[in-house]
């Protein structure tokens, strides 16, 4: 499967330090993320969700950037903050990309970081409203 690092992930992989620039285009070998023949991280850690994206599509760099700033205004602590995550909670779609295993709190599941534009898009309008 193809993925794109969607911005910079400088730090530390399997193989090492790395810096590897937003919009290098790498691929799934087994669960790893591989460029170059080198591991950089398992497809469900928390460096390929945060640093990259699925670019089968020719979508990953728009999808890690959507899903990004979903987590940046879910996070934004304002006045708004409790109404954003109601909406989240309580949207039918929302919930079908929710850990199930964190029944009172939220965390984002594997899908949601290779979820569909339209999808992603939906739940960034459900919350910027």
């Amino acid at each position: 499967m193809k993925y794109i690092a969607h911005k910079r992930f400088k730090g530390q992989a399997i193989c090492g330090t790395v810096n590897i620039p937003a919009m290098t285009e790498c691929y799934t070998e087994n669960e790893f993320l591989v460029l170059d023949g080198k591991k950089i991280c398992v497809v469900f850690s928390e460096n390929a969700h945060i640093y990259f994206a699925v670019n089968e599509d020719g979508c990953g760099i728009q999808r890690g950037r959507l899903t990004s700033e979903i987590i940046k205004i879910l996070v934004t602590k304002d006045d708004k903050y409790n109404a954003r995550w109601e909406k989240v909670w309580g949207d039918e779609l929302c919930l079908r990309y929710k850990r199930s295993e964190h029944p009172d709190h939220w965390l984002w599941n594997h899908n949601f970081y290779n979820a569909d534009i339209k999808d992603l898009e939906y739940i960034k309008s459900l919350i910027t409203v």
